[in-house]
């Protein structure tokens, strides 16, 4: 584990996976995720070892070994330790989001403010551009920072999976009785992160291209077939509007990724080889 203190003295704890030389790249984890997170374990493992890249495996804010802004949710914030981290890895780095870190991702290169981002994997941001399937309801984020202030942990886990989320609330309440619910708990506050970055483009309506038009560094966004209606067109929504994106949806793909399906397009577009290379953008 390595860490950085940021400006605004946040600790960020990291793993380093060093597989050559070819170009680094930082995941960032969605919702309840943290950077010891099996799968993000082993796809910071496979893009080192398969496709030369340094990657750069990070606990965000409030998760695992990093250190948190108590009552202070603002995704400005997060992408500040984002340009802690680029700088941290020399200056320059692409970036890979899964889910809510995906947007996170985008909204960093949005921002302008971290020229270093090179490239962006996008897998699966939710965003909700229509009312077909589920909308979160207006009052997620002062109910959830209430629950945060009252310390109710347990409580958060299934409200935030079913009222943010959308998960059905069988499905929810099945996980108290899994090996998963501990990191969930222990993850559980940094959900008002989450709902920072995705809350304001959850509402049901179409994304605005004028939002987005700072994204200009080549984009891959990635859904799978096997992934919900909601989360596959909220895909192929902000791809459409991005300058130089690319989009595909990967055949027996879900939210919860098979790594022999998701490594390979997000480690030849990393580096620029072989077929996904030469896939043209959606607005050349």
């Amino acid at each position: 584990m390595e860490t950085i203190t940021t400006p605004a003295g946040i600790q960020l704890a990291f793993d380093r996976h060093v597989g050559g030389d070819t170009a680094t790249v930082i995941l960032i984890g969605g919702a309840f995720s943290f950077r010891k997170f099996p799968k993000l374990v082993q796809l910071a493992d496979r893009l080192a070892d398969e496709y030369g890249l340094t990657v750069i495996n990070y606990d965000r804010r409030g998760r695992g070994d990093s250190t948190d802004s108590p009552g202070v949710y603002d995704v400005e914030n997060e992408i500040d330790d984002l340009a802690a981290l680029v700088d941290a890895a020399g200056g320059s780095a692409a970036l890979f989001g899964w889910s809510a870190g995906a947007g996170l991702a985008l909204r960093a290169a949005n921002s302008g403010r971290i020229p270093g981002i090179t490239r962006v994997v996008a897998f699966e941001p939710p965003f909700i551009v229509d009312r077909e399937n589920f909308v979160p309801p207006a009052d997620v984020a002062p109910r959830l920072h209430d629950m945060i202030a009252a310390g109710n942990r347990g409580k958060i886990v299934p409200f935030y999976m079913t009222k943010a989320m959308g998960m059905p609330r069988a499905f929810a309440e099945i996980m108290r009785f899994t090996p998963m619910w501990q990191g969930l708990r222990s993850t559980a506050f940094a959900t008002a992160h989450d709902w920072a970055i995705m809350g304001e483009f959850m509402r049901g309506v179409p994304l605005r291209a004028k939002d987005w038009a700072g994204v200009t560094v080549p984009t891959l966004v990635i859904a799978g077939e096997k992934s919900g209606a909601l989360l596959r067109t909220g895909a192929k929504a902000i791809a459409g509007l991005l300058p130089d994106a690319r989009h595909v949806e990967l055949a027996k793909l879900s939210h919860n990724p098979n790594l022999d399906i998701i490594t390979p397009p997000a480690g030849e577009f990393l580096t620029g080889t072989a077929e996904y290379a030469q896939w043209a953008p959606l607005h050349p």
